[in-house]
């Protein structure tokens, strides 16, 4: 058993939302759980995963692959994804992303040395006109993200952890 308890216990309740046959339809509920619990989706988890919903390794493997809000290697503490689509990079979604690339010392993909924060490029979050926006840990929106603001959010962010 790769997760907790816990997480199995959730896993089950969306594998219950669906019918028998259709066991495949908690394969994102799962992964999404699985990574809230170890921060990434490691192959062997997808492959407990898999083992767990009772579907072929290769299925949960696809769902993680092909949607970029699962982590497939390590990252920090708090991830932070900046939209890039058009309308965001149009009202300065880009230049929130400079910006925070120099604040943190990182560039897009990476994490910094203290393992704190790893900084992420995005797709569109619906959230188009309240540009820049961010994603921290694919659970919490900041939008109209000026550099005073993003400032604010990392002091935050830094003090408190990632529950900020």
């Amino acid at each position: 058993m790769l997760l907790s308890e816990l997480a199995y216990q959730k896993i089950d309740r969306e594998l219950a939302k669906f019918p028998a046959d259709q066991r495949r339809s908690a394969i994102m509920a799962a992964l999404a759980i699985a990574q809230q619990e170890k921060g990434w989706v490691s192959p062997e988890i997808m492959a407990d995963v898999a083992r767990h919903i009772g579907v072929e390794a290769i299925a949960v493997q696809e769902v993680a692959t092909f949607y970029n809000m699962f982590n497939l290697k390590p990252v920090g503490r708090v991830t932070i994804t900046v939209c890039t689509n058009l309308p965001c990079a149009l009202r300065d979604g880009v230049k929130a992303g400079e910006y925070l690339k120099e604040k943190l010392g990182i560039d897009y993909g990476e994490t910094t040395a203290d393992g704190q924060f790893s900084l992420l490029m995005g797709e569109c979050m619906g959230s188009c006109g309240d540009s820049p926006v961010m994603l921290l840990n694919n659970q919490h929106m900041c939008v109209h993200m000026q550099p005073e603001r993003i400032d604010a959010v990392l002091e935050e962010l830094k003090k408190h952890g990632e529950s900020a």
